[in-house]
């Protein structure tokens, strides 16, 4: 059972490595350039996944002007409310 997680947990964290890697902007790819890491991440799939998820994208921050997470709804966002 222990060994089927770990495959299962491994699978799913190259899985997400990939599509994320897809889905990610060429302007917040770092390191090295988009196709080199999808390539990375499927021919060696845990370690490429672990290097692209710690080194190959840039994570948007919370930084001054930016919320640490942004409103999710009307009344969430102070603006908002300081109109009505």
């Amino acid at each position: 059972m222990g060994k089927f997680l770990l495959a299962a947990l491994a699978i799913v964290l190259v899985i997400y490595a990939f599509f994320d890697a897809a889905a990610t902007p060429r302007s917040q790819v770092r390191v090295l350039p988009k196709p080199a890491w999808l390539v990375i991440i499927v021919l060696v799939p845990v370690v490429g996944a672990l290097a692209w998820i710690g080194f190959g994208t840039k994570r948007l921050r919370p930084g001054p002007g930016r919320p640490a997470r942004p409103p999710r709804g009307p009344d969430d966002d102070p603006d908002y409310l300081r109109g009505i």
